[in-house]
């Protein structure tokens, strides 16, 4: 029997694995990053969509086209060392990072300047006790998501792009600081605070288990959905994304000094809408970051779940009450934190991917996983350490390696050579199993 999913559906999958991804990241980063770029917008902003919607949309497709499951994904990796990398992209993902910022973000843009008595430690409570209920019902997330939550954000996004661009408030000015030398690979690096390729990796699954409750199981049908699912998210993305970077470049006048995209895109929307602006943003925000809460706690805890013997209901409530304590952290110390952490597991998740569309180019894909991986990991450490203000000036001399890119070329290079390496010992195999 042929499995088919309605138009609708389809479209409510797509909006739901958008509204996974639009979350605090990918609202608080472009505005500065577009006001900083200025007059270099163009290729400022196109670095950061390659690393914020080109890249995760070629996660999704990965995770689609190897099985739609983490294990089909490294299944030529040690089962040790790919459940250790799974485990720490879900911390990263979940109650350490990205997952706490949603509520920080959500108090400091929405909420705190209409509420300024409300303390963030009720907020954050508050918060991800709403977060855990609609992460409860995990069949339920398609519905809930897709069809209610998402529809309002992307309204509220779309009143918001129609200001900015019907009504600029100021011209783009000179590029500032690194954007004024290397805007693409500025923008590109940028694009790694988002956290979506991470995201991407598993929120994959998190679509292929919604399929299943919608009773689709086939390879096939899955695969197909998935992926209709990832180029939804991606368009959805791009527009906020060029909209809010455009933003950024035509607001010095209204946001001068800002320090973060905050501040930026807060005062802007107030400048356009004025006192009822604020209202305007209160809602994407706690609408976006609500959304890309609910589905790091429900990624977190499926997979968690499924390799301990605790429920995921009771593992909802860990990353729940987890989150509601990392966030009283603060948004600026949280941000510094986790710099290092993402320039050392980015560039992995990235190989990872790589690996994915060239698989059957490989000569011995299980040898050809284990060094890709292992090279772009020691490479993206010694990036780690230059970000965390070590002295590793020693590598210098490896290509990239001042932009914070010293991992790339040694990456590419181990894929290129095993693209040969061990043929010989497979060609044997197969002559054997003849």
């Amino acid at each position: 029997m042929k499995q088919t999913l309605k138009l609708t559906d389809i479209i409510a999958l797509g909006f739901m694995l958008f509204a996974f991804f639009l979350g605090a990241g990918n609202i608080i980063f472009p505005p500065l990053a577009g006001q900083l770029a200025g007059d270099h917008l163009f290729p400022a902003m196109s670095g950061f969509l390659l690393t914020a919607v080109g890249l995760p949309l070629l996660t999704i497709i990965a995770v689609a086209i190897s099985g739609g499951s983490w294990e089909h994904l490294t299944k030529h990796l040690p089962v040790k060392a790919a459940l250790v990398m799974a485990a720490l992209i879900f911390i990263i993902i979940g109650p350490a990072f990205a997952a706490p910022r949603t509520g920080l973000v959500a108090y400091e843009m929405a909420i705190k300047p209409l509420f300024a008595d409300l303390n963030l430690t009720v907020f954050s409570v508050l918060f991800f006790a709403v977060a855990m209920f609609f992460s409860w019902s995990q069949g339920k997330l398609i519905d809930v998501i897709g069809k209610v939550l998402t529809p309002a954000l992307f309204i509220g996004l779309i009143v918001l792009a129609l200001g900015v661009f019907m009504n600029p408030q100021d011209q783009m000015f000179a590029a500032q600081g690194e954007y004024a030398t290397q805007p693409l690979t500025k923008g590109f690096l940028e694009g790694y605070n988002t956290m979506d390729t991470f995201g991407a990796l598993m929120f994959g699954i998190l679509i292929v288990d919604a399929l299943r409750a919608k009773g689709i199981t086939e390879e096939k049908a899955t695969t197909k959905y998935l992926i209709s699912a990832a180029v939804i998210a991606a368009a959805g993305l791009a527009f906020v994304y060029i909209s809010l970077f455009y933003l950024g470049a035509t607001s010095s006048s209204v946001a001068a000094g800002a320090d973060n995209g905050g501040v930026v895109l807060s005062q802007y929307v107030i400048a356009l809408f004025g006192d009822k602006g604020q209202l305007v943003l209160s809602v994407i925000v706690l609408l976006a970051c609500l959304t890309t809460a609910i589905g790091l706690i429900s990624a977190c805890s499926d997979f968690f779940s499924t390799h301990t013997p605790i429920s995921y209901k009771t593992w909802v409530v860990i990353n729940g009450v987890a989150c509601a304590v990392v966030a009283n952290v603060g948004l600026a110390q949280l941000i510094a934190l986790s710099v290092p952490v993402l320039f050392a597991l980015y560039p992995v998740a990235i190989a990872l991917v790589a690996l994915t569309f060239i698989r059957s180019k490989l000569a011995n894909p299980q040898a050809s996983y284990r060094l890709v991986i292992l090279v772009s990991l020691l490479f993206a450490l010694i990036d780690a350490a230059k970000v965390s203000g070590l002295d590793v000036s020693f590598f210098n001399f490896l290509p990239l390696f001042e932009i914070g890119m010293g991992w790339l070329l040694p990456t590419v290079a181990a894929m290129i050579v095993m693209t040969f390496v061990g043929g010989s010992a497979k060609a044997e195999l197969e002559q054997k199993a003849a």
